[in-house]
């Protein structure tokens, strides 16, 4: 089992709703959600698989158990406020389709930082494969430092919030792909977002779909 502490929306508000059809999963209720439009179940099949949210921790093997890191994403989630997010936007990163934050989000970027490394104890190390797995993708200095010390290079101040929507895409594919994903989320997107809780997800084995496990409120 792997478990990873993302931002998710909470599973009644409209762009989870939105966003879990557009990928085709609701991590919340581990069902599939019959997709908006034809040709998108190629394109979403690796985001897909872990689910809509944006990374806080990545996903990891534990080297203790479930229920002490439950503790300690509960005292965590004790000292850490809720706060109101940055408009969000459909957006390219490197290729591929995100929901990303308009402005810089100091919060935001704390709370991260925080996750990385208050949890970072339950965190089993990478494998030699994973590492080369990782560093095969080409890491910055920077990045290969955190893959080391972390086990994931893009944390701390590699870090970049961003809620997947699809893989890399070509750019005949980018054409029509943003603007639908744009369209289909603009009502939701409209709405401002919060951070509230710190939603923990688990994977029950290699190749399976990310689900949430529990939501543990921001009380800070």
């Amino acid at each position: 089992m792997r478990v990873a502490v993302y931002y998710a929306p909470p599973p009644a508000d409209p762009l989870w709703v939105a966003a879990c059809a557009w990928l085709g999963w609701d991590a919340e209720r581990g069902a599939a959600v019959p997709q908006p439009l034809p040709g998108l179940a190629e394109i979403t099949a690796a985001p897909r698989l872990y689910g809509f949210h944006a990374t806080l921790k990545p996903p990891m093997r534990l080297a203790t158990d479930y229920g002490s890191f439950m503790d300690d994403v509960a005292r965590l989630a004790a000292t850490m406020p809720a706060f109101v997010l940055p408009p969000l936007a459909v957006m390219d990163l490197s290729g591929f389709l995100a929901v990303r934050e308009t402005a810089p989000c100091a919060p935001l970027q704390a709370l991260a930082d925080r996750c990385v490394t208050t949890l970072d104890p339950h965190r089993a190390p990478p494998d030699a494969a994973e590492l080369a797995r990782r560093r095969g993708g080409g890491l910055s200095t920077a990045q290969d430092a955190h893959l080391v010390q972390w086990g994931y290079p893009h944390v701390l101040d590699t870090w970049r919030f961003h809620m997947t929507l699809t893989r890399r895409l070509s750019a005949a594919e980018q054409a029509w792909v943003r603007p639908a994903a744009a369209g289909h989320l603009a009502s939701a997107l409209a709405r401002r977002q919060a951070c509230t809780a710190l939603s923990v997800f688990t994977q029950p084995g290699p190749g399976a779909p990310f689900r949430v496990a529990e939501r543990v409120a921001l009380t800070g």
